[in-house]
């Protein structure tokens, strides 16, 4: 039965919201209690929760598509309007350091719009979803730019530059985009490269937040497709978003 025709039906936001909190759980109990650490536990945490996910997901709404980074890709997927987008474990490295910016999404695209989207942040003991944004709060003074901790991107760090922002690093894609919506940020900019389970949640998140959400030159960011790379993107408080787009057009790397 399609999701849409029970009212007893648990809700595409709540589902996304209890999936990514439970996974969360999951992983939480694995890093307090397994005795593992470093990659050996990234490689347990990634597994335990992808069996969670894809279980429970499966069970839940059987007609759906499912993408995750821990699965073998399916391109019928793309055949489907409903498809659910998941990183069981996204920060993996930060995860088995025993950091707290990792975190764990579940997203849902219809029509290749992000539209419903959960991003736990387990070591923080928060789940963000798209049925619950909050008012922004206001823009730092000076601006912050969230950059990778390990390695931050040439194009940020001029864009940084050309608008006076503090450089913040942090770990994994979904922390970033958060700490945007959190109002710890206020513009992550990528483009190294990433695939659509490490920013669909978070996009959907922002978006329902009123931030800007984009590729780097401005067009709509597409899930679904059957290639998942997405080469970059852009969330950033709205009125800075012409400013960032502007700069980075002008960037020799990115023309």
């Amino acid at each position: 039965m399609s999701p849409n025709h029970s009212s007893i039906v648990e809700s595409d936001v709540r589902l996304a919201e209890r999936l990514a909190t439970e996974a969360g759980e999951i992983l939480l109990g694995l890093q307090a209690n397994s005795g593992l650490t470093g990659k050996d536990l990234g490689k347990a945490g990634d597994a335990q929760a992808n069996t969670f996910l894809m279980r429970t997901l499966r069970a839940a709404r059987p007609d759906d598509a499912i993408l995750s980074e821990e699965e073998k890709d399916n391109g019928d997927r793309c055949s489907v309007r409903r498809a659910w987008i998941i990183d069981p474990l996204d920060g993996t490295r930060e995860y088995g350091e025993g950091r707290t910016d990792w975190a764990v999404h579940v997203a849902l695209a219809i029509d290749g719009v992000a539209t419903v989207g959960a991003v736990a942040l387990p070591g923080l003991g928060l789940t963000l979803t798209s049925g619950a944004p909050k008012p922004l709060a206001p823009a730092g003074d000076p601006l912050r730019m969230l950059v990778s901790r390990t390695r931050p991107a040439r194009e940020a760090v001029a864009v940084a530059d050309a608008v006076g922002a503090t450089l913040v690093p942090m770990g994994s894609a979904g922390a970033k985009a958060m700490a945007v919506v959190r109002g710890e940020a206020d513009i992550y900019l990528h483009t190294g490269g990433q695939y659509e389970w490490d920013n669909c949640a978070p996009i959907a998140v922002a978006q329902a937040a009123g931030l800007h959400v984009s590729r780097a030159d401005g067009s709509a960011l597409v899930y679904n497709c059957a290639d998942p790379y997405l080469p970059d993107l852009l969330i950033c408080r709205p009125e800075l978003a012409g400013r960032v787009l502007d700069l980075v057009k002008a960037l020799p790397a990115l023309e």
